[in-house]
Parts: structure tokens; sequence; C-alpha cells
């Protein structure tokens, strides 16, 4: 790779993972692009990644002699150079172990590091402060016995080599990246349909709490009073339930209200649009309802078909309503929005979702796992035959649930005739007091005489606990002698 004339490798990769399919119907070799050199390798990373990476390292793993694109990892470019050694540590092993699980080992790889210059500041300059970052980067990955091919900085519209000590081929000031959509890898992609999403600013945009002071401060109040009403009944068995179901119940409702709105062309117009259709208050309630796991498992069952469209936007809204010392909170509707992405075969959205979601909370579980299997390329089906079988479950358990309260209704239906036939006609005589009995069964005689009367004298305190009250010995299997007179109508 450091031969910058050479094939850096045959086969571009598409966002899903695979091949770009460049080659017409009457080829039948496997579809492919062969990229040469660093400037072409600069101009496909967009493509790789679905969006412009702005602020970020990139890794990309090549596998086989030629340089096979395989996984690739990205991450917000770490400010302070205190943790550049560690990070670079972490990116290294985590796309060499990810590409083992998968069953094949990187054979090298190819690191990018993307960011514009700040004020008064040249691309050449970004390029000179980064470079320890990447030789921390080459480092790590040689320590894994990974070589890293290439490692190129872009800034301001250039590409630099920080592999290449030839400055006839990479001049000090850098080579102009190609313009958009005219290389060999613009064409493939289209053809592919492939499009590339715009810069990695503008996707965290529309994920980003809002700034406008003054709906800061009412969304922050309709936080603090929420996290009040709330909190403290997510933390009580007795009352969690109620609060997740609804949580549930609202997200629904406003699933329906965004539905009855489709989203607009202009994405800004359509997320203000958006925003406008939840209150505060609604925002505020489903953001604290959410930070419980089960209530957050319930929502991620909106995965498929339209409600999934709906689900998104309601995620992202709500990502943008945490605002203040609510940031953390963002993880839970941004791992949303970030599943939702990922379900939907939208994967840089996914990483850009889940990657914010980590920035909020880094030691978010769900938003790491997921995260995880989004750059390892995973099959998310998995997943979602996992909520598939949780929904069944529970609208399985809430039939057999809604079966038991019919059936219990109709009970105490019965029970409840039978007490007012009893005021009605009052107690059959004598009971309490061993009298006879006129009900059916009777073997004495209607004057309390005979063998059988001082029996009943003592045989009948116990009668109350099954007959009196409808308590559990009500119904045909429990009824005493002295409750025979109103079986029939009872039933």
């Amino acid at each position: 790779m450091n031969a910058h004339h050479d094939h850096t490798g045959p086969h571009g990769a598409s966002p899903a993972g695979g091949a770009l399919p460049v080659s017409t119907a009457g080829f039948t070799d496997e579809p492919r692009i062969t990229l040469r050199g660093p400037a072409e390798l600069a101009d496909a990373l967009p493509y790789t990644l679905g969006f412009h990476p702005t602020d970020s390292v990139v890794l990309l793993a090549l596998h086989g002699k030629r340089g096979r694109f395989g996984g690739r990892l990205r991450l917000g470019i770490p400010r302070s150079p205190d943790e550049w050694a560690p990070v670079a540590e972490q990116l290294a092993e985590c796309l060499v172990e990810g590409a083992e699980r998968r069953g094949s080992r990187p054979d090298g790889i190819v690191v990018f590091l993307c960011q514009d210059p700040v004020e008064g500041e040249s691309g050449r300059k970004v390029m000179e402060r980064l470079r320890p970052f990447a030789q921390k980067l080459r480092t790590a990955c040689g320590a894994l016995d990974v070589p890293v091919y290439e490692a190129l900085c872009l800034s301001d519209g250039r590409f630099w080599s920080y592999c290449c000590p030839d400055s006839d081929c990479c001049p000090p000031d850098g080579t102009a990246l190609t313009p958009p959509g005219t290389s060999v890898m613009a064409a493939a992609a289209a053809y592919a349909g492939i499009h590339v999403r715009g810069s990695l600013r503008d996707m965290e945009a529309r994920l980003r709490p809002r700034t406008a002071r003054a709906a800061v401060a009412e969304q922050e109040r309709a936080l603090d009073t929420a996290s009040a009403a709330l909190v403290h009944r997510i933390l009580d068995t007795k009352t969690c339930k109620d609060v997740r179901d609804d949580t549930i119940r609202l997200a629904r409702r406003i699933v329906d209200r965004l539905a009855e709105h489709p989203s607009l062309a202009d994405e800004r117009a359509s997320d203000t649009r958006d925003d406008a259709l939840i209150t505060h208050e609604e925002a505020a309630e489903l953001i604290v309802g959410l930070q419980d796991r089960r209530t957050r498992d319930r929502a991620a069952e909106w995965m498929e078909g339209p409600e999934a469209d709906h689900a998104l936007r309601l995620w992202r809204a709500l990502a943008r309503r945490c605002v203040g010392v609510y940031g953390e909170h963002a993880a839970a509707p941004l791992t949303l929005a970030g599943w939702v992405a990922w379900s939907t075969a939208d994967e840089p959205g996914a990483r850009v979702a889940l990657g914010l979601a980590l920035e909020a909370d880094p030691e978010y579980v769900f938003a790491r796992l997921l995260h995880q299997a989004c750059n390892e390329q995973l099959d998310p089906e998995t997943l979602r035959e996992c909520l598939r079988g949780e929904r069944g479950a529970r609208a399985e358990t809430e039939t057999r649930r809604a079966f038991r309260t019919r059936t219990a209704g109709r009970g105490a239906g019965a029970r409840g005739v039978r007490r007012r036939l009893r005021a009605r006609v009052g107690r059959p005589r004598g009971t309490a007091q061993g009298a006879p009995s006129t009900g059916p069964g009777s073997a004495r005689p209607a004057d309390g005489t005979g063998p059988g009367a001082g029996a009943d004298r003592r045989t009948a305190p116990r009668e109350p606990c099954g007959t009196r009250d409808g308590g559990p010995g009500d119904g045909p299997s429990g009824a005493g002698e002295a409750d025979g007179s109103d079986r029939g109508s009872a039933r």
C-alpha cells in the first residue's frame, strides 16, 4: 500500500457489507470494483459508510491478497491527546476480534482521520496535529500482527498520507479530493442504489438536543415535573407496571398522531413539524418512562412496516427533547432510534444514533450490544424474532388474564344475585338454631321432630361459612342444605 500506484483492493463494499455490483448483465464474474491508490480510497470512504464522516476516525479491514473490504469502525476523534493511545488500542482490538468472530482475520487495515479545520487553521495543520494519533493507531494494529496498509488524513477538501514519504507522490500541501459524483466509485454506488446521506454532522443534528433557550427551559421544567411524579413509581414494584402500561399507551397515541402527518421532503422542516406535534409534557412523560428497561424493550417491538417509520420519528423527537441536565436520558430514545434504523436496513442511521447513545451514556448496555452487532454486520432478524416472541407471549398472557377476569366477574355476579335474593326473601327460618330445613334433600319432618333434630343443632353453626356471604363454599359443589332453595335461581 505504500506504493501508491498499486491496487488497494478489488472489491468495494456497500453499507450492507456486499460487493458493489458495477458489472453489467453480460459479465459472469463476481461484480467488483478496483480502487487504485489513496485518492480512490479517500473517495470511496463516504460510500462504505453511507455518509461523510466529519470529525471521525475510521478503521476499514481488508481481507485477502487483493484487499477485499470487510468490517469497519467509526468513532469521533477524541479531543484530548491523552485519550489517543487507549482509544487506538480499543479500536484495533474491536475491529480484529469482530472479524475473527465472523471467521476471517483481517490481513490489513486502512485508517482514515477526517476533521475539518477550525478558524485560523489549515488542512495541513490538522494533518500534523493528528499525526501522533495516526501513529498510535498504526502501532496498535501492528501489535495485533495486522499491518496498516494506508493511513490518510482528510481535511478541507484534500487528503494526506501518513505512510508515504515520497513528496512527489504525496505533496506536503496534500492532494485535492475528487469532486463529488465524478469518480468510478460514485458511478458504481449509483448503479447499486447506494446513496450518501450527507455529512455526519447533518445526521447528528437530527438527534441532538434543541438549543433554543426558551424551549430548553420549558422542556426542562416538564422533565422535572415528570421525574418527580414517575421515578418513585417506576422503582416501586406495586406501581411500576401501571407506569409501563401508561407509557406505552401514550407512545402509541403519539405514533398514531405522527402517522396522520407524513414526513416532509425537507428533513429539517419535517423534524420541526414533528416537534410541534408533541407537547413538552408528553415528551417528558415518555422520556422518563423509557428509562425503565422493560418499557424500552416493549417500545422496541415497533420495528417493522409502516409503524417503524413513525416510531423512528418519535424516538428522534424525544432525543431532541433530552435537554440540560437530562442529556443522559437520551440514551434510551437514541438506542431505540438506532435499533429501528438497523432493523429497517438503514445501517448508516443506526451507527450514528447508537454512537450518540453511547456518547450520552457509555455504559448503556443495549446500545453497546447493538452498536457492536451493527459494526460486525450481523443480521438483525435474530433480535426481531426475539421481540416478536415477547410480544406474542405477552398477548397470550393478557388474553388468559382477560378470560379469568370475565369468569370471575360472572361468579361475582351470581353471588350478588344470591345475596339480593336472600335479602328479599329472608334466610330460611331456624337454620342458625338448627330448626328444620324445607329445602330439597331434607329427611326430617317439617315440625322439627324426629331422630335427626338434635344432630342438626350441632352442625348448623358451620353453615354461614359456605352460604351466607358467597364465600369459598359458594356454588354447586359447596352449597349446604340451607342454600338448596336458591341454588337454581342463582345459576
